[in-house]
């Protein structure tokens, strides 16, 4: 926004709206001339605002920054719609004026007299907005979870499988008993492997930042639930197993 004695930034007056606190926001004057200007703020609400250097004088080529500051609301408000308004007037003063030059009568206008205005309208914003997560990255980070859910899924089950039929048939194969051995040692083993690798993806998991906790947290949950009653599992056909080669 600008004239022929000042230039104003910005346009409009965005302030933070936040219940029981005070928030500001500053717009910055600058002197367009080689002469001194002196300026004034005014507001349509002056109990809900206070203004910082309501007025002043600017010399040749300089600038100010004036601060506006807005009471603490006491409710939250529906809508953020606002229709509080600001005035900057400008006017040329003489030549190396001070602030004892600002009197009433600078700003009245008279033949011969410039004198300019700026509008600026007040705006609320929130005060701490959110920041948007794109859906791509959602998924790029729940899919690799999924895969490794589903191929450690694959390998208990397989291994599981074996055992039991393993088990099942010692009675009537001589060599079960290698066989069994085998299969335990293996199924061991991966559980082992299993247990470690998804331990470092849980803890990757844990300092990857997400944008929804509870999904963090439910993911990591079952794979704690699923460790244990592997764990579990194995137990009791590893017991199972000595048992029946006992008899």
């Amino acid at each position: 926004m600008s004239g022929t004695l000042l230039r104003v930034c910005p346009s409009e007056l965005k302030i933070p709206y936040e219940v029981k606190r005070q928030r500001s926001c500053c717009m910055q004057l600058i002197n367009k001339t080689d002469k001194y200007v002196a300026f004034k703020v005014k507001t349509t609400n002056p109990r809900k605002y206070s203004v910082r250097h309501t007025c002043g004088i600017l010399q040749p080529r300089s600038s100010c920054s004036v601060t506006v500051t807005m009471q603490a609301p006491r409710d939250m408000q529906l809508d953020h719609h606002c229709k509080d308004k600001f005035l900057v007037q400008s006017a040329v003063a003489r030549d190396g004026a001070t602030m004892r030059d600002l009197v009433p009568e600078l700003f009245t206008r008279a033949p011969g007299r410039l004198i300019e205005e700026f509008k600026l309208r007040v705006v609320y914003i929130a005060a701490n907005p959110p920041s948007p997560v794109p859906e791509e990255a959602e998924e790029e980070d729940a899919s690799p979870r999924s895969e490794a859910m589903m191929g450690y899924e694959a390998k208990v089950s397989s291994a599981f499988d074996a055992a039991s039929r393993c088990i099942d048939n010692c009675g009537a194969k001589p060599s079960c008993t290698t066989k069994g051995a085998s299969v335990v040692s293996t199924l061991l083993g991966e559980q082992l492997y299993t247990r470690e690798d998804n331990q470092k993806k849980f803890q990757q998991d844990m300092v990857r930042p997400h944008s929804n906790d509870v999904i963090v947290y439910a993911t990591s949950l079952s794979m704690l639930l699923l460790r244990w009653c592997s764990t579990m599992v194995l137990q009791i056909h590893t017991n199972l197993f000595f048992f029946m080669r006992g008899k």
